[in-house]
């Protein structure tokens, strides 16, 4: 039987991505007309047509689109053969890609690479930031090989390893009542303009279920887009927030004027915790970067 190469399924895939011979030429490197017999040669394995060659590009028949989503898959096993055969001889060398959510990524990634690098100098680490519900989709479509994120959060075919805690910190203007009470409690901040991350940020959920917020409770027309944004808004006066100590220790706050206090119990907000796709050939290399960032954890909470 004679079966299409995986050049060519990259081919295809590279095509159903551009919608355009040329762009998906480009992308494979090759030249177009390359691509597009490369292309025939799989219809005529096939026996059917998988696209539909129009004027200003290309769209794929319904025989296309089931030939892609198989086609992705072949390259997604022979991906893990790979790295799995990679592993076996010696861990966390060649490509590795880490995903981290925005509210670890600036403060915590820094200390962990320097790490990695001078334990494994033959790692090439790529990282991407995004928020959990794309870095989860990465681990599912083995874009990503792990990912950094905020426990709790469930989703179904990931794995997790809890790596530490993080504590919520107040943070309000200098001037702010509660800056200066004697004690202070999440119940405490009911009644207050609360600022938070836009929504999509599971940090904000943390946020919210930690101190029992409603809607009404938080600055919901005010989404902050980042840590340091929020930090400039409560210190512009427009509210009070919560802070990860892990962003407040990394220095996020300097040159601002707020107040930080610690709750007078001690709130762990989130736990930090390492994400890959189930039956992935590179859980054994998460783990390790996992034991990597607990170590780093370890030694911030120790100095």
């Amino acid at each position: 039987m004679h079966l299409p190469t995986l050049r060519q399924l990259q081919f295809l895939c590279a095509l159903a991505d551009e919608k355009s011979f040329s762009r998906a030429a480009e992308v494979c490197n090759v030249t177009q007309p390359t691509l597009s017999s490369a292309i025939k040669e799989v219809e005529a394995i096939l026996g059917v047509q998988l696209v539909e060659r129009e004027a200003r590009g290309a769209s794929l028949t319904r025989a296309g689109e089931a030939a892609v989503e198989r086609a992705r898959a072949i390259l997604s096993s022979a991906a893990d053969l790979v790295a799995a055969a990679h592993q076996a001889g010696t861990p966390l060398t060649g490509h590795f890609h880490l995903g981290a959510i925005p509210t670890l990524a600036p403060y915590l990634l820094p200390r962990t690479l320097s790490a990695l690098r001078a334990g494994h100098p033959e790692l090439k680490l790529y990282l991407r930031e995004d928020q959990t519900d794309r870095l989860i989709e990465g681990l599912r479509n083995r874009t990503l090989d792990a990912a950094l994120i905020a426990l709790p959060w469930e989703a179904s075919g990931i794995e997790t390893e809890i790596l530490g805690d993080d504590e919520f910190l107040f943070i309000a203007p200098k001037d702010h009542e509660l800056s200066k009470a004697k004690t202070l409690q999440p119940d405490d901040l009911n009644g207050e303009e609360v600022l938070l991350l836009e929504d999509g940020h599971c940090l904000r959920e943390h946020a919210v279920s930690v101190c029992s917020l409603t809607a009404n409770g938080t600055g919901s027309d005010v989404g902050a887009t980042s840590l340091a944004t929020l930090v400039q808004m409560v210190a512009g006066g427009l509210g009070v927030s919560l802070l990860p100590r892990i962003a407040a220790e990394a220095g996020v706050t300097a040159g601002t004027d707020v107040a930080i206090r610690q709750f007078s119990t001690p709130v762990i907000g989130r736990q930090i915790g390492i994400a890959w796709r189930a039956g992935s050939p590179r859980e054994d290399e998460a783990r390790l970067i996992g034991q990597c960032v607990r170590k780093t954890l370890s030694d911030r909470v120790s100095a």
